[in-house]
């Protein structure tokens, strides 16, 4: 079934891109067995260390000298557990 589109000039040069990071099941399962435990990531933006607090399908939060942060999966290079 087609769709008319009406015309937009605005929108005829913007592309339609959607980015789909597919959920990493592994990733996820290795940092829940690290809850509560300090661990060191490696990411595409460099390195972080503090203690794994919570754990989401797209995220893993670490705190560090009270501090939390809020890495995305899909930029976790790999894992080390201190």
């Amino acid at each position: 079934m087609m769709y008319h589109m009406p015309h937009n000039p605005h929108m005829q040069h913007m592309p339609h891109t959607v980015v789909v990071n597919p959920v990493d099941h592994c990733v996820v399962d290795a940092l829940i067995c690290l809850i509560g435990k300090i661990v060191i990531l490696e990411t595409t933006r460099g390195r972080l260390d503090g203690r794994v607090v919570e754990v989401k399908q797209d995220h893993v939060v670490l705190e560090e000298r009270h501090k939390k942060f809020l890495v995305r999966i899909a930029e976790i290079v790999w894992i080390m557990p201190e």
